[in-house]
């Protein structure tokens, strides 16, 4: 068993199932060819095209009706914002679907958090209250992972049933009705952590410049090594257009906290996933939960983990929505939940596991606010806007599954 094992394991590390030099290992100009071609197919890149034509199809309507010119840094800004708390949630989904698991519940839990906070916050000050809050939502997640862990209850069953669950506590907390903060300090530190902004525009510059020399002195590398650059080409291309995006806005260019707070953890997955051993691990777990259990990994703890972190954002995220307004209502979030699923989704994310990408999965959040802010602007009907957007996530499913089906590591 454990030779089969071995055995299966190198030949995942070198090419396919028949132990076949994979692309990425053939030498020569073909390698370097095929590298580029998968890396700019729609099945890689799909979320990207999809964003970048959106942008350019609304900037030629508003360009066109006369409307105001939709490519302003105040409307990106407004974008980045308006989609922090939804992409944070949805790159902890991300883990768990990698996981092979799934959380129906996590709106509802950044709602019980948003509640317990407000509740709490004139009383024992916000700090307490919010760290209640993300405490109580942790909780929640590793209720869920026991669940169906140890008593093997499929997760989408267990998950749809806290949902509904924890419904019945945000309305029994909230006594049904909305609740505000009123003590001035709980106040100000809320708007403390939620609504100050924070200049980005030197900070842009630095990261893009380090980007393009970075990228320019590894892909040379890479070159005479005779590995593909295709992503370091690609980093490149980012630093150029963060150098753009700092020129433009200048050095008094900012942007609301919670969009550093999505980056920030964002950045912070991709590299766990990316650059260790836990989140080679965490693709192990999901792509072969048996191979990865024969090999010594507690797929168990693996799982559990995820869902404590997917809830534990969740906490997060309730916390700076109850912080927006400093107030809550029985109803906060509904729905929300799909929203979560459908940027992973969007950004390719395998609902099999073992396949997921967090950087896609910011893209794709960014791309349904995307579209809901262009509905706005064009003042399109709300049934419009759900026939629209569920066409939308259709469609990507569709092309990422005739695709293939991409169930190895993908967390570029």
């Amino acid at each position: 068993m454990n030779s089969s094992a071995s055995k299966n394991h190198s030949a995942q590390s070198y090419g396919g199932a028949n132990g076949r030099p994979s692309d990425a290992e053939m030498p020569g100009g073909h390698r370097s060819q095929t590298n580029w071609h998968r890396y700019l197919s729609l099945r890689e890149m799909g979320v990207y095209y999809a964003l970048i034509l959106l942008v350019l199809i609304l900037s030629a309507v508003t360009a066109y009706t006369g409307r105001a010119n939709y490519l302003t840094l105040g409307n990106i800004t407004n974008v980045l914002y308006q989609s922090s708390l939804v992409a944070m949630m949805a790159v902890a989904m991300t883990v768990i679907l990698i996981t092979g698991n799934f959380d129906l519940s996590v709106a509802s839990v950044a709602a019980l958090s948003a509640a317990v906070t407000i509740c709490m916050a004139d009383s024992v000050g916000f700090w307490p209250a919010a760290i209640l809050g993300v405490s109580v939502a942790m909780l929640v997640g590793l209720l869920n992972g026991a669940i169906v862990q140890w008593l093997g209850i499929n997760a989408f069953i267990v998950t749809l049933g806290t949902l509904t669950a924890i419904r019945g506590v945000v309305q029994i907390v909230t006594d049904g009705r909305s609740l505000s903060v009123s003590d001035p300090e709980a106040l100000a530190a809320m708007h403390a952590l939620e609504s100050g902004r924070v200049h980005i525009g030197l900070p842009l510059l630095i990261m893009g410049a380090a980007l393009v020399v970075g990228g320019a002195l590894l892909a040379f590398r890479a070159r005479r090594a005779q590995r593909s650059g295709a992503l370091l080409v690609g980093a490149m291309l980012g630093g150029l257009s963060l150098v753009a995006v700092s020129w433009v806005g200048g050095a008094q260019l900012s942007v609301q906290k919670p969009v550093i707070y999505m980056v920030f953890f964002t950045a912070l997955v991709w590299f766990v996933l990316t650059f260790t051993i836990t989140g080679r691990r965490v693709y192990a777990v999901g792509g072969n939960p048996e191979a990865s259990r024969l090999s010594g990994i507690n797929v168990g703890r693996y799982k559990m983990v995820a869902f404590v972190l997917c809830s534990g954002i969740a906490g997060v995220g309730g916390v700076l929505f109850g912080s927006r307004l400093g107030a809550i209502n029985p109803t906060a979030l509904q729905g929300q939940e799909l929203a979560v699923i459908a940027s992973a989704i969007l950004g390719g994310t395998s609902l099999f596991g073992g396949a997921g990408s967090v950087v896609k999965t910011l893209a794709g959040a960014l791309l349904l606010v995307t579209l809901a802010n262009g509905f706005n602007i064009l003042n399109l009907g709300a049934n419009y806007q759900g026939v629209i957007e569920g066409t939308v996530i259709v469609a990507a499913a569709a092309i990422y599954t005739l695709g293939g089906s991409g169930r190895g590591r993908n967390a570029h």
